[in-house]
């Protein structure tokens, strides 16, 4: 038996476990590995598309698949594929085409292995698209019928507000659907963006998704697991897990949502809090 309080440990990766330049620290990198050699399942959950993704989950080199797509998706880094998908309805899909086609707004269809886009109106939503991994920019038409739909993005600077943004379009698709929102400038290469986004997807948990995965194929009760994350599209795992812990640069919503906060993604924090819950505790 294991003395330690919590059996498994579910990090973001923007803003949490990565840099600002995208990267990993080595400090981190070694303690994740020293816990889940220790018995501790490690388990990453992000909002990135499985495209996004897979270049730092095949880096961190896991033993667990991942939550992709804020838990549209679960995917595995070594077989390289999605184990579980949800699509949006194609309802879900067409009326928020049309809310977008009403309105101009730049817009992203992203499937499991490409991601269609209105073309940019300026250099600001050009650099908004710049990071997006696996990009085919299309005319507007060639959205329709898109089938096998995970996620609809799409990007404004009419609204001021994103979380104004979510409801209105939540309203216009009138479906169920899981809606996360977020000012672009809260990502580390885009702090100058004025752009707000918001991403469509069918209903899920959210990051909650990660607890169930843990629940389900390892049996490990959500009491059991600490969560980590930085932004609002962290607080369905904060408000599930048995430890929610929050980086410093963090959200004021997710700060408030958490249980801890810790240092900056730009230190060796999760791994102090890595060796300080799941390390310092030997086995008896």
């Amino acid at each position: 038996m294991s003395s330690r309080a919590y059996d498994a440990l579910v990090l973001d990766l923007d803003g949490t476990l990565l840099d600002e330049a995208g990267r990993v620290r080595p400090r981190n990198r070694e303690a994740l590995h020293a816990a889940q050699a220790a018995g501790v399942r490690v388990m990453i959950a992000t909002g990135r598309s499985s495209l996004s993704a897979q270049s730092v989950l095949a880096e961190l080199d896991l033993l667990l698949p991942a939550i992709v797509f804020n838990g549209a998706g679960l995917y595995c880094a070594r077989k390289k594929r999605l184990l579980e998908e949800r699509i949006l309805s194609n309802q879900s899909v067409d009326r928020a085409l049309d809310y977008a086609r009403a309105r101009d707004l730049l817009t992203v269809v992203m499937r499991a292995d490409d991601k269609l886009s209105t073309a940019p109106h300026d250099d600001e939503e050009r650099r908004a698209l710049a990071w997006m991994t696996g990009l085919e920019l299309v005319e507007r038409d060639a959205l329709d019928g898109a089938e096998y739909v995970i996620r609809v993005t799409l990007f404004s600077r009419d609204h001021g507000d994103s979380l104004r943004f979510a409801r209105e379009v939540e309203a216009a698709v009138d479906a169920p659907c899981y809606i996360t929102d977020f000012p672009l400038n809260v990502l580390p290469h885009h702090r100058e963006s004025r752009l707000d986004v918001i991403d469509l997807h069918p209903p899920c948990l959210g990051k909650g998704e990660a607890l169930r995965v843990l629940r389900e194929e390892h049996g490990i009760d959500s009491a059991r697991v600490v969560t980590v994350g930085d932004a609002t599209n962290d607080i369905p795992m904060f408000s599930a897990a048995g430890l929610s812990v929050c980086m410093a640069e963090g959200m004021a919503e997710a700060r408030a949502a958490a249980t801890r906060v810790i240092g900056s993604n730009e230190s060796d924090a999760i791994a102090e809090l890595v060796e300080e819950l799941f390390l310092s505790a030997a086995p008896r």
